[in-house]
């Protein structure tokens, strides 16, 4: 019996590495539909590409809308229904257009506010993903200090430790005049996350975050994102493994390696930035994953005709 048990042990351990060191690949998109309502054949046609592609899961980096299109329950629950017709599992994160520019009268002067309250209640009241497979998530609010971000997930696959982040533009909801009550709390939970994604992802082969804003462009009102700079830095230094950050926002295809040592001069290489297309180009990017490459990470652009 107890020959019997051990050679179970080994099983389970052979199955669990060798399923580790398989390749997969997911794919990234975001930013779309933008154009209303000639986007909706477009990005019908873009889902239809992405469930032929049958990828492990996919992810949305938020902006689901432009930022004068109206910001109605009606508008949510059509994407909603979208998101639903992926066969397989879809993770979303929200962005600006959704909540904090709804205030804006092209987008119908919504309390921003109150559809952050509607975007958590709606698209963020389940423990799995969307699309007709799902799987599990675990989420931030789990932890009763951060109750209320339902929509900071984290989830493992393949031996890689995925998450999203809630960041987005528009200076990440920092104002310069105004009540940042929102902002303060929100970026006191994101630093708590990524200290405890770098945790859990200690012991896999690399770790994925995806987040909407554009954090690295370092135009005016960037300065909502300097504590989550700071700290991504000092934790992918300290990490070593494979680190990628997804993010949408500024609407053009770039991979690069944005983080920098305290010399301002030399990069931190285990760490790098896949920026997905948006807007009018709206196309996704696929990333495969091979646990056998040191760089772990590689992408493929996958354009409509």
């Amino acid at each position: 019996m107890r020959v019997l048990f051990l050679s179970l042990i080994c099983l389970f351990f052979a199955s669990t590495n060798f399923a580790q060191s398989q390749k997969f690949e997911f794919i990234a998109f975001g930013d779309m539909p933008y154009r209303i309502p000639n986007d909706y054949p477009r990005f019908e046609k873009l889902i239809e590409q992405i469930n032929s592609e049958k990828p492990a899961f996919s992810v949305h980096v938020g902006d689901f809308k432009s930022g004068s299109t109206p910001c109605s329950d009606e508008y949510f629950k059509k994407i909603y229904n979208y998101f639903g017709t992926f066969k397989n599992p879809l993770i979303y994160t929200p962005g600006d257009n959704e909540w904090t520019d709804c205030n804006r009268k092209a987008a119908g002067e919504y309390d921003p506010l109150e559809r952050l309250a509607l975007l958590r209640k709606m698209f963020f009241s389940s423990k799995e993903s969307f699309g007709q497979k799902k799987i599990a998530l675990n989420s931030q609010a789990e932890n009763p200090q951060f109750s209320s971000y339902v929509e900071n997930v984290a989830w493992e696959y393949g031996g890689v430790q995925f998450a999203t982040v809630h960041l987005v533009g528009t200076n990440n909801n920092l104002k310069e005049l105004g009540d940042n009550t929102e902002f303060i709390e929100r970026e006191k939970a994101n630093l708590a996350w990524l200290e405890e994604l770098y945790n859990k992802a200690s012991d896999k082969k690399g770790l994925v975050m995806v987040i909407q804003a554009d954090m690295f462009y370092m135009g005016t009102g960037s300065s909502g994102f300097e504590k989550i700079r700071l700290k991504l830095a000092e934790l992918s230094k300290k990490y070593q493994k494979p680190v990628l950050l997804i993010n949408g926002d500024s609407h053009r295809f770039i991979v690069d390696k944005p983080l920098l040592h305290e010399d301002k001069r030399s990069t931190i290489l285990n760490f790098t930035r896949l920026q997905v297309f948006g807007d009018a180009d709206m196309a996704s990017v696929k990333v495969m994953v091979d646990p056998n490459l040191k760089e772990l990470f590689t992408f493929q652009e996958l354009l409509m005709n």
